[in-house]
């Protein structure tokens, strides 16, 4: 698979997916532990030394347009948060921690402005940190670019993936795409939603100024029950990767997140697709896609190698576009440009 990046065309080698941004090595902290500038990204393996080399002096890049949508996407939390936040001082030589949370709304118009003036692409170096295996991690000597991450992002919901790329006609020069993301996940059978999410969804249905059975319709479609799994089986009755009709192997999920959408959408049928549980995980992660015309649209961040395990490419038709009415194909379009991983 290859891809353009501000002009440039690079192959995908490889992939790494879902790195944890912890609350240890954020400045928005949610715990009161110490800070690292070091990433953890995994235990020693095959797989990790083959994807980083030699982890020595890298060469890696973020675009400043991932950096805005991450501060769009995390503006709600920063301006009305449903954690605490705290932050190390050193006041006459005494290190002590301090409630930050009211602050959170001023960092989040001077994280904007601060990347707002970046450029287009954000180059830094890294190589791996001097950390006892089997636990590898990675660091940066170029703090600037490589501290935005830490500054930004918000713990417990914030994850990054990394892009192996290698750019074309250029021999064999390597470099990373940096890329972090705002977790989506909106599977409504099966999902097990954190306590940060089941708050924040128990909180917004409670002011909504609904009748009691309206409230209930919306907890209930939550979970994966009542009239929304009952509509949206009716409408699209099997999944169309596998042909599998059985309602006890089928998963409904959102295509605009439960979290963003409002009380009509979140019990809209029209709002919803019936996958199996693999397939579901692939859009739900923003992995796939699909064009008006029903064709497959694969995430680069997926691996060339999964993506042959997976049966799956790029244009792939699996006759899902029946299904595609005006109204679902608004919410497809949400999807394409919010949920999936693209570059």
């Amino acid at each position: 698979m290859q891809v353009e990046i501000l002009g440039t065309k690079y192959e995908v080698i490889d992939a790494l997916n879902n790195i944890t941004l912890a609350d240890s090595f954020l400045k928005n902290k949610t715990g009161k532990g110490n800070g690292e500038a070091k990433l953890y990204v995994g235990n020693e393996s095959n797989e990790l030394s083959d994807f980083f080399g030699n982890f020595s002096d890298l060469s890696a890049f973020f675009q400043k347009k991932d950096l805005i949508k991450v501060l769009q996407d995390l503006k709600e939390e920063y301006y009305s948060p449903q954690q605490y936040y705290y932050k190390k001082i050193t006041k006459d030589s005494v290190k002590m921690v301090v409630d930050i949370t009211k602050e959170m709304p001023s960092r989040w118009e001077e994280l904007f402005s601060k990347v707002s003036v970046c450029p287009k692409l954000l180059n830094f170096k890294f190589s791996r940190s001097n950390v006892k295996p089997p636990r590898v991690y990675i660091n940066s000597d170029t703090k600037g670019y490589y501290t935005l991450l830490r500054e930004i992002a918000i713990p417990n919901i914030s994850y990054l993936s990394i892009l192996k790329l290698k750019e074309v006609g250029n021999g064999k020069k390597i470099i990373y795409y940096f890329k972090p993301f705002i977790d989506y996940s909106n599977t409504i059978q099966g999902y097990q939603i954190t306590t940060f999410e089941e708050e924040k969804v128990l909180k917004k249905i409670s002011e909504t100024k609904l009748s009691n059975t309206k409230k209930e319709t919306l907890k209930t479609a939550r979970i994966g029950q009542g009239k929304y799994r009952e509509l949206l089986l009716e409408d699209m009755p099997y999944c169309p990767f596998t042909k599998v009709n059985d309602e006890r192997l089928l998963i409904a999920s959102h295509m605009k997140p439960w979290v963003k959408s409002n009380e009509h959408e979140k019990i809209d049928p029209k709002n919803g697709l019936i996958l199996t549980p693999t397939y579901d995980a692939l859009f739900d992660k923003g992995f796939i896609s699909f064009h008006d015309n029903g064709k497959l649209i694969v995430s680069p961040f997926l691996s060339p190698l999964n993506q042959k395990r997976l049966n799956i490419n790029e244009g792939k038709q699996i006759d899902i576009q029946r299904f595609f009415d005006s109204k679902r194909l608004e919410y497809l379009s949400y999807h394409r440009d919010n949920i999936f991983k693209g570059i």
